[in-house]
């Protein structure tokens, strides 16, 4: 289990297969708020768990690929 506080904002967030995902913009309870100025993210901010955290040095590790990421990460509601 990782430690939500080990999550920093403009940290780089990157799938499994070492492809990039998007930057963390703030953590808000069990979900990652991705940061919406990033050309991955089509300027929306989009919400992952957690959850999908393998572990975090100077980059956030998903447990999942780049593309299962975005097949699954959800729009943050207006």
């Amino acid at each position: 289990m990782v430690d939500p506080t080990q999550i920093r904002e403009h940290l780089e967030v990157v799938g499994s297969d070492g492809e990039h995902v998007g930057r963390v913009d703030h953590v808000v309870g069990d979900q990652i708020e991705l940061a919406k100025l990033d050309l991955a993210g089509g300027f929306k901010h989009h919400m992952i768990p957690v959850s999908w955290v393998n572990h975090v040095d100077e980059h956030v590790h998903l447990n999942v690929t780049k593309d299962e990421a975005r097949a699954r990460w959800t729009e943050k509601p207006h």
